[in-house]
């Protein structure tokens, strides 16, 4: 008689990316660090994208099938740059990019304006860039290039003091449901708003806005989100991963809140 088929199979048998080849905008830390190395284990060959080459080498010392590659979402020559090194991509994520706290009032032209430029135009110039790539899948595959935008819980709902942040994201979201409406067929395009997640990014707005009060920050932090507690960027991570494979082929245009609840309350 067989043996039954066991209850518990093995997590890294799920959700397969073996062949693919993708790239990691903002990838040498936090969310963008911890997708990296969830895509490749599940057998993609990573480019880790980044401003800091020198942290995108050291983490690519550490995983197998990545290499680092210097991207400067921002600039049309660096991107071009780096497209010339790529001979196939079939999964961009879209993680790179920045935060700042303040109202409309205190909000000033310039800080505005970086977090369009980085938030914003750096998604479409990425995009726009690697697309022909994205949109010319192998031959005698049924597979399509896949996209996926890191947003933010910021651009559903207003957050106080986030003014910038939250129309940078939201921008992010809309552009993530037009690009799946312009390619239905030859490309999947979908975000992850993610919650406050427990990284670098977060610590160093905690170093730069709430020096002084950083335990009290955190805690409030962890408040808002119903479970009590930060997200882990391993979380965000496995939904790239699945957005990314196969068992999602007939989910685009779509938006996946990652927040302890927080969009639910």
């Amino acid at each position: 008689m067989a043996d039954a088929p066991s209850s518990h199979s093995d997590p890294s048998d799920a959700f397969r990316l073996d062949g693919r080849h993708a790239l990691v905008t903002g990838a040498a830390s936090g969310i963008g660090e911890a997708t990296v190395k969830e895509l490749a284990r599940a057998g993609a060959s990573v480019w880790i994208a980044d401003i800091d080459l020198a942290a995108a080498a050291a983490l690519a010392q550490s995983v197998a099938s990545a290499r680092a590659l210097f991207l400067d979402v921002t600039s049309p020559e660096s991107i071009a740059k780096a497209f010339a090194q790529l001979g196939r991509l079939d999964i961009l994520v879209n993680n790179a990019g920045i935060g700042h706290v303040g109202s409309i009032e205190t909000t000033e032209p310039e800080d505005f304006d970086r977090l369009m430029e980085v938030n914003v135009r750096g998604v479409y110039l990425v995009t726009r860039a690697f697309l022909p790539l994205l949109l010319a899948a192998p031959e005698h595959s049924e597979a399509v290039g896949t996209i996926v935008n890191i947003a933010s819980v910021s651009g559903l709902v207003g957050i106080k003091q986030r003014f910038a942040y939250c129309t940078s994201k939201g921008a992010v979201v809309a552009m993530t449901r037009q690009l799946a409406v312009e390619y239905p067929r030859m490309l999947r395009v979908n975000a992850i708003c993610p919650g406050t997640v427990q990284s670098p990014f977060v610590e160093a707005y905690l170093e730069k806005f709430h020096k002084d009060n950083k335990d009290e920050m955190r805690a409030e932090l962890r408040a808002r989100q119903p479970v009590g507690r930060l997200g882990r960027p391993e979380e965000v991570a496995a939904m790239v991963r699945y957005l990314a494979s196969d068992q999602a082929a007939f989910v685009s245009g779509s938006l996946f809140t990652i927040d302890g609840g927080w969009t639910a309350a």
